[in-house]
């Protein structure tokens, strides 16, 4: 593919940092109507989920900060699938190592700032969804700016910026998403605050009784279809969500017995090991004897808290994990960006049993375990 030429003033739609974002954003999404040319083009996957959970995706306004290699993965699937409006925000400028692992980026963008460099080839996927660079910096933004958004999804942040974003997010009622890769490991973290989504599926001989399933999930009504010879049922469920902080504060299932426990693997307590280190140094860990010390501690305190095997906490995790915490791959950014978009997606188009509520990816063994994380009775 031939570089795209970089126009600022004609190709890039920037946001209006002295305006809310729904001056721009909001304002531009008018038509709630999908077209006859739109369900030309987004055929197949209308018959896939329905006109209905299509119309819903090109009305939402979908906001990505940072727009690294995991976000070039999110953004790229969101487009395609045909959203109302990305808006893209970052303040940094491309470097040569951005160059490795993203494909919105090429040589001649290094010291442009990293969101303008990016919407003009993220345009290019589907001219039907209006895409915005904001260049403007994440701690200037006041929590309004995030209230003209339908989903935000916070993208190789450290920890207090997370935390941060969700109490907005919450403050608004607005669907929350954060993930970061770290080397062949990463995460997904969901916060949908009060999500309700239908699922379709061949009527049993069992009838469907509404009430609790899990602690977080719950069965909320069923309606009966019939097609041909085929009875279906269409069963809507809501899922209960917590906060970040909250879910850092909380404990893995009472319930569980010691083998499942070990099952879990080292990725979650490293991770929540990491996160503590992010709020004790304000960075990510390096590759000194020192560093390895203070992560090591903090990952220890994180099973413990957790009541995890002591086991799981293993030197060569700890060598792997922090030697290359910093590195970006693009097979580990191209998996799970998939599954955050495709995740997205779904939510937006009220389908589907969403991410409930940490999903871990192990590049070690290729698995994706999603882990509950919320406030349990004693």
């Amino acid at each position: 593919m031939e570089p795209a030429t970089f126009k600022i003033d004609e190709m890039v739609p920037l946001v209006d940092l002295n305006e809310p974002a729904g001056a721009t954003v909001a304002a531009m999404v008018t038509s709630s109507t999908i077209s006859a040319d739109e369900v030309a083009l987004y055929d197949r996957q209308i018959r896939l989920w329905g006109m209905e959970a299509q119309e819903r995706m090109r009305n939402a306004n979908v906001l990505i900060i940072t727009m690294r290699a995991l976000a070039n993965e999110v953004a790229k699937n969101l487009v395609l699938a045909g959203i109302g409006s990305l808006t893209v925000l970052d303040s940094e400028d491309v470097v040569e190592d951005d160059l490795g692992a993203q494909f919105f980026v090429s040589e001649e963008h290094v010291g442009i700032n990293r969101a303008i460099a990016a919407v003009p080839t993220i345009q290019k996927l589907n001219p039907r969804v209006r895409v915005y660079a904001d260049a403007g910096k994440l701690h200037d933004k006041p929590t309004e700016y995030f209230n003209d958004f339908d989903i935000v999804i916070a993208t190789e942040l450290g920890f207090n910026d997370m935390h941060l974003i969700n109490e907005a997010t919450r403050k608004w009622g607005i669907r929350f998403y954060a993930a970061a890769t770290y080397g062949l490991y990463g995460f997904v973290f969901a916060d949908l605050i009060r999500h309700q989504f239908v699922l379709k599926r061949v009527k049993a001989n069992k009838l469907t009784q509404c009430g609790k399933e899990t602690r977080t999930r719950s069965v909320v009504s069923t309606t009966e279809t019939k097609e041909g010879a085929t009875d279906y049922e269409f069963v809507t469920k809501e899922e209960i969500y917590c906060t970040l902080s909250e879910a850092v504060a909380s404990r893995l299932e009472k319930s569980w017995r010691p083998k499942k426990r070990h099952q879990v693997g080292s990725v979650l307590p490293g991770i929540l090991g990491l996160w503590k280190f992010q709020q004790e140094f304000g960075r990510l860990p390096e590759s000194t004897k020192e560093d390895y010390k203070q992560f090591t501690k903090l990952m220890i305190e994180t099973g413990q808290a957790l009541e995890m095997p002591q086991e799981l906490v293993r030197a060569d995790f700890i060598r792997q994990f922090v030697g290359n915490v910093s590195a970006e791959l693009s097979p580990v950014a191209a998996v799970l960006g998939g599954i955050l978009a495709q995740d997205a997606i779904n939510v937006l188009g009220k389908m589907e049993q969403p991410i409930q509520n940490l999903l871990l990816f192990d590049g070690d063994t290729s698995e994706a375990p999603i882990i509950v994380l919320a406030p349990q009775e004693d």
